[in-house]
């Protein structure tokens, strides 16, 4: 197996680390974040009701359950992953944001732990629910991460991953123009390293997990981002142990 320590990259650590002051500003260089994280959570709680066949009514389905946000960032996820009930902590490879995560959930009044580092290093124990927002395609080693990620799954888990996809679309939005215009930061997005569903789905497999649902983020005017069954940009999936 690929040295699970291996898959950090130290400039995109780096890169997203510089972010960590802006990160929770809804029109700064997260922008665009904040605009996929409602509908990110819409698909998590829809997984959830499905995974575990809980009160869909319910104001805290995760509670009892412990959380991961790998990649968290400056905590956008997981905050409202604790405040649906989950005992959260997030890890990141930028010190700069988890001490960014630590201070804005302090001031919320949320006990959130949050921890920088490599997900495969850090002795965290199992954990009900792991997600892990666009972040493989930053990742130096892809089977090694997701390797790390299983191996923190609980055996009744769930997996929550979203990446862009690897598209004629993609480089051309996602890359060249989001960029251009300033929707993300410049240097955000490398098109190679960006992987399609077909292949994520391959990937968890050879991790020993089963994906159970995919759906595509799409961009509408009018609309904006929405669940869709347009996977050309980015897709979100749940996955299980096989």
């Amino acid at each position: 197996m690929s040295d699970a320590t291996a898959t950090i990259r130290p400039d995109e650590a780096a890169h997203f680390g510089a972010l960590a002051a802006d990160w929770w500003d809804p029109k700064g260089s997260s922008a665009m974040l904040h605009r996929l994280n409602p509908v990110r959570l819409g698909f998590i709680r829809e997984s959830i009701d499905r995974h575990w066949g809980g009160d869909i009514e319910s104001a805290s389905p995760l509670s009892g359950k412990a959380a991961v946000d790998v990649g968290c960032g400056a905590g956008l996820l997981c905050e409202p992953l604790s405040r649906l009930g989950a005992e959260v902590t997030g890890v990141d490879a930028a010190p700069e944001n988890a001490a960014a995560a630590a201070a804005h959930a302090e001031a919320a009044g949320l006990d959130i732990r949050y921890m920088a580092g490599e997900i495969g290093t850090l002795d965290l124990g199992s954990f009900d629910l792991v997600t892990c927002m666009e972040v493989i395609e930053h990742v130096a080693d892809k089977p090694a991460f997701l390797a790390a990620l299983t191996a923190k799954l609980a055996d009744d888990g769930l997996l929550i991953l979203s990446t862009p996809n690897r598209t004629a679309a993609s480089r051309l939005l996602l890359v060249g123009a989001a960029e251009a215009v300033g929707a993300v930061p410049r240097g955000t997005h490398h098109w190679d390293d960006f992987v399609t569903p077909d292949e994520l789905t391959d990937l968890l497999g050879e991790a020993g997990l089963t994906v159970t649902a995919t759906r595509g983020i799409a961009y509408r005017p009018g609309k904006g981002l929405h669940l869709s069954d347009d996977m050309s940009l980015n897709y979100i999936l749940a996955a299980r142990h096989a």
